[in-house]
């Protein structure tokens, strides 16, 4: 397994306005520098009044594919 550890701050209005596409993308960049291209519907479960904010860890199998996606 890998964990990946990073800081995501996309107000509300934002978000959805630009990630509201089914193949939508969100790209971001861990604590150690490495970008990770993620889909857009694996952030809704975390999307408040107030948009995505706070720390996340993103856990990934062996061969990097999505196991689980976290709030810290």
């Amino acid at each position: 397994m890998n964990q990946y550890y990073f800081t995501l701050n996309i107000p509300y209005q934002t978000f959805v306005a630009h990630y509201s596409g089914a193949a939508s993308s969100v790209l971001v960049v861990t604590d150690n520098g490495i970008r990770i291209q993620l889909p857009a519907i694996r952030f809704r479960p975390f999307l408040s009044q107030i948009g995505l904010k706070g720390r996340f860890r993103l856990i990934t199998d062996q061969n990097n594919k999505f196991v689980k996606l976290e709030v810290l």
